[in-house]
């Protein structure tokens, strides 16, 4: 496997990872700063590279990790995929229902893996909700609510720069759209949508989305890069109500859980401490060897850059 940039994610918890699997061998890091792959190198393995496409042009690099600015992930996946390379890709793949369908298209054209990386849907406290749901714990959905906001960055970080497309939209409001997504399903509409734009950089900081299904049961999502520290979802039913606390960052050692109220009564199911890092790696590789499906895959590629592409058209904001 090969690395197509050196970035905070990467860093920090992709790269651990990738080099720690047994599956995967981390064989090429490409950076067009020389300094930063070598230093990647040396921590993680492999060769430290000079830019991206040198990375593509290895015969023993037989698929790419993709951790680029949103502005750029999806030309390089694009690049990857015509080199015939597996892709994991850093979200957001893109903004653009076309462009989704076309590197989707692309993919299965070229027989390779396209996996956009919503690590959280690798994780069981998720598969957990499902089952509730299915078992009708909490009678007929109603509604869906979901919220990621995180505190301020540094000035220099991406999600300020509109260079790169950065903002809450692509930084962390891709993450509740993918929960209503997985959870009421795709033909979702963006009913109504906000995005506060600041002042000097352009960028939005924050925002709120409406979406519904088309049997009309709401979502009300919300998203922010400088605010208090919140990631959960929470459905509503005709008997009950489901509430994830910890929906999209719990660390590998983290005992998840998940809260059922009904009739006055109040459960608190736990999942065992799970790395949702290693399962997307562990899903890509299965994918791979045997198309083994994915919620990471496929058509929610396509419907997630839709909903995206709603939100920014309903805002108002380019």
């Amino acid at each position: 496997m090969g690395v197509l940039g050196c970035a905070d994610i990467a860093w920090r918890r992709m790269l651990p990872v990738l080099a720690a699997h047994p599956a995967v061998e981390l064989v090429a890091v490409g950076s067009r700063d020389g300094a930063k792959a070598a230093a990647f190198a040396e921590r993680f393995g492999g060769e430290p590279v000079a830019g991206y496409d040198t990375v593509l042009g290895r015969p023993d690099v037989d698929a790419v990790y993709v951790p680029l600015p949103p502005a750029l992930t999806a030309d390089w996946t694009r690049r990857a995929l015509q080199a015939d390379k597996h892709v994991l890709c850093e979200k957001p793949l893109t903004g653009s229902a076309r462009q989704a369908s076309e590197l989707r298209d692309l993919a299965r054209a070229r027989g390779r893996a396209l996996f956009e990386n919503y690590m959280f849907l690798c994780h069981p406290q998720h598969q957990l909700v499902d089952d509730l749901l299915a078992a009708g714990r909490i009678g007929r959905l109603r509604s869906l609510s979901a919220e990621f906001t995180i505190p301020a960055k540094p000035a220099d970080d991406i999600r300020h720069r509109r260079d790169l497309d950065g903002g809450a939209l692509t930084g962390v409001g891709g993450y509740p759209l993918r929960t209503a997504l997985r959870h009421l399903g795709p033909g979702l509409e963006v009913v109504g949508a906000f995005l506060r734009a600041d002042p000097h950089t352009g960028v939005d900081t924050g925002g709120a989305a409406l979406l519904r299904t088309p049997d009309g049961v709401p979502a009300q999502l919300g998203f922010g890069v400088e605010h208090a520290y919140s990631c959960r979802y929470e459905l509503t039913g005709s008997l009950g109500r489901i509430t994830v606390p910890r929906a999209y960052t719990p660390p590998a050692d983290h005992t998840a859980v998940v809260h059922l109220e009904r009739g006055g009564a109040h459960e608190e199911l736990t999942v065992p401490p799970h790395d949702q890092f290693r399962s997307v790696v562990t899903a890509f590789v299965a994918h791979i060897r045997s198309g083994a499906p994915s919620p990471l895959t496929g058509g929610a590629l396509v419907e997630q850059a839709r909903l995206v592409e709603g939100v920014r058209a309903v805002a108002r904001l380019p």
